[in-house]
């Protein structure tokens, strides 16, 4: 069977990205490839979080960005795409019209979806799969405008839930006490009725920390190491953590936000260590899009490896 290519568009506070993967189906493994990967940091966040719309300007970056990605779209021959947008998009005030404007100009379809979904979309990327099914645990995605956090236990998703914690709302001192209380209530609950010794977490932060401790793949992020790294990365200014760190800007000004985040939800819950898998929201789009395809041309599921 032909290979067949999925696209995934993620419209964050922080980054633009374009993700799109191919698979082979009827192969034993069926295991997707990454084919293409663009982020671009519009930073949407920044004004929606701060004004509670996005400008004119940024707007027209927007558009842009979306023309290029359907160009991209139409050149990798993608079987089926989906495009999303999260926290920066759900606040502004003017997103209803910006979602219009785009699909007028480019044809694309944007979704602005809950924090719920898209903590559920970040679970199908069943990376857990591969875990032991015996033991209990958390996906935290910390993005630049929502943490979203899934229990999982004995294999099972129990539930999902969304806060209103991000990176770009930290920059901004836009992060209300009410969110990190019923974020704390939670995870103390949690501690109490399930053990969980590790998270698993997801996102571009997490991920370039991940790499900056120098952990070796297959092996855990201990949170002393977190601690430390994090510890190291504060002292230094921004232009030196580009320097030192080989750090892009958009990524050197929030990444001490996110590890704190990762390190309060890992010490309120008492894990120990972080899981971290390259996935994101991205990977959990193409893999829904694929089980749409499935069942669409009636193929069997047999275990899939992302």
């Amino acid at each position: 069977m032909n290979t067949l290519q999925f696209a995934a568009i993620d419209i964050g506070s922080n980054a633009v990205r374009l993700l799109i993967k191919s698979i082979v189906p009827g192969d034993p493994s069926e295991s997707f490839t990454k084919v293409l990967m663009v982020r671009v940091p519009l930073r949407l966040g920044q004004e929606s979080f701060v004004s509670g719309k996005i400008s004119d300007e940024k707007s027209k970056q927007l558009i842009r960005l979306m023309k290029a990605f359907k160009q991209l779209i139409k050149i990798y021959d993608i079987t089926d795409y989906r495009a999303c947008a999260t926290a920066a998009m759900r606040e502004a005030k003017n997103s209803k019209e910006l979602v219009k404007e785009i699909r007028k100009e480019t044809d694309i379809k944007i979704e602005i979806i809950s924090g719920q979904e898209e903590a559920s979309i970040i679970y199908e990327s069943h990376f857990a799969d591969s875990l032991n099914k015996i033991l209990n645990y958390i996906y935290v995605d910390v993005g630049g405008g929502s943490t979203e956090i899934s229990l999982m236990v004995n294999g099972e998703l129990i539930e999902s839930k969304s806060y209103d914690i991000g990176t770009v709302r930290l920059l901004n001192d836009k992060v209300k006490s009410e969110e990190y209380d019923r974020l704390n209530r939670d995870l103390s609950e949690l501690k109490v009725l399930y053990k969980i010794n590790d998270i698993i977490g997801s996102g571009g932060n997490i991920i370039k920390l991940n790499s900056l401790a120098k952990i070796r793949k297959n092996n855990k992020l201990s949170i002393v190491k977190l601690e430390e790294l994090n510890d190291s990365l504060k002292a230094l200014s921004i232009d030196e953590r580009i320097t030192n760190y080989k750090l892009k800007p958009d990524r050197a000004d929030v990444i001490t936000h996110a590890a704190g985040v990762y390190i309060d939800v890992a010490n309120g819950i008492g894990a120990s260590h972080i899981i971290v898998p390259t996935i994101g929201l991205a990977d959990g789009i193409i893999h829904i899009l694929y089980m749409k395809w499935k069942e669409k041309n009636k193929i069997s599921e047999p275990e899939l490896t992302i």
